[in-house]
């Protein structure tokens, strides 16, 4: 089985975006996968598509969090 890949799209200043990072490389010490962080600042076609929603977390290419990232929730979508 292959390691889950997680990306973190974030923007410089969002303190939502910080403490999703927080909890999602505490999860990535425990559970093994692979993280991507994308800085959306300065992309338009990633402002439009992120801005509103930041910190939008994927797992595999598919939105599983906005805004929050519940330790709890995380672990149990990549267990």
């Amino acid at each position: 089985m292959s390691r889950p890949r997680v990306t973190l799209y974030h923007a410089p200043g969002c303190h939502l975006c910080d403490r999703a990072l927080t909890v999602l490389e505490a999860a990535r010490d425990e559970l093994g996968f692979a993280l991507e962080l994308v800085d959306i600042e300065g992309d338009p076609a990633l402002e439009t598509r992120y801005r509103e929603l930041l910190p939008v977390v994927e797992i595999d290419g598919k939105v599983a969090f906005t805004y929050f990232v519940p330790p709890a929730a995380l672990r149990a979508r990549l267990q």
